[in-house]
Parts: C-alpha cells; sequence; structure tokens
C-alpha cells in the first residue's frame, strides 16, 4: 500500500485570482444569509455573545 505524504495547508499559497474569485462568489451568499430573518437572529445572538 502506497503511503501519501501528508500536506501543510498553512503553507500552501494559492494565486491572487483564485482568492478574488472565490471572494466575489461568496460574499453575495454571505450577504444573502445575513440579510435573512435566520441571519438576523443569528447576527443578535453572537452579538450579545462576544466582549
Amino acid at each position: 500500500m502506497k503511503k501519501y505524504t501528508r500536506i501543510d495547508y498553512t503553507k500552501v499559497e494559492l494565486p491572487e485570482e483564485l482568492l478574488t474569485s472565490f471572494a466575489k462568489a461568496l460574499a453575495p451568499e454571505i450577504r444573502k444569509f445575513y440579510d435573512s430573518d435566520e441571519g438576523k437572529a443569528y447576527f443578535e445572538k453572537m452579538a450579545y455573545q462576544t466582549p
């Protein structure tokens, strides 16, 4: 059986274009969540739990 080497994911460098496109795709989804009733309730709960 072949042994696999472990990858240290903290040292992986990603291209800036990849990170930018990921952020552009994810940001609207995050915004939709926090605009929903469920997201607003979650935000209220978390706002009171953090100092």
